[in-house]
């Protein structure tokens, strides 16, 4: 399912849903701990936990943009900025897994914003295919098809 895309608080608010099977803990770990984390996201890596902790981004060029964490709520709650942005993870246990909600809170539109909604979706599938609930013939086909239908709906804001 497309994120949620939506004008709000003076910018713009993406909403991501991923229901899991697995625990919120399980789902959690994929989210903060460093050999978990490489394997979806390969560019980051979490330096310190916790509010005024650091998310690190790694350019590929040698150099890094320190992410902050804003909000840190063990097991449920990881809020950290995406330079002017905000990215937020919670976690709300159910009785058969957990529901991951993704909130990325943007400033502005700009034509990079497509291609990182469906960086963000592919992402999240990812998550989905390591805990083996789903299935990815291509991540970079899956990408392309998911830039395609972002660039169409941040077309229409």
């Amino acid at each position: 399912m497309l994120a949620d895309i939506r004008v709000e608080d003076g910018g713009y608010i993406a909403y991501f849903t991923r229901q899991f099977r697995h625990s919120s803990a399980e789902v959690w770990s994929y989210l903060t701990e460093n050999e978990k984390l490489k394997q979806w996201f390969s560019e980051l890596q979490v330096d310190k936990l916790g509010v005024g902790g650091v998310i690190r981004f790694d350019m590929r060029d040698g150099t890094f943009i320190e992410l902050e964490i804003t909000e840190f709520k063990p097991g449920s709650v990881l809020e950290y900025t995406w330079g002017a942005d905000r990215v937020r993870f919670e976690l709300y246990s159910k009785s058969d897994g957990c529901r991951l909600l993704l909130v990325e809170k943007l400033s502005k539109i700009t034509a990079h914003t497509p291609k990182d909604l469906a960086g963000w979706h592919v992402c999240l599938d990812m998550i989905q295919v390591l805990l083996g609930e789903k299935t990815l013939e291509s991540r970079e086909e899956e990408w392309k098809i998911r830039y395609r239908e972002y660039a169409q709906r941040v077309g229409t804001l």
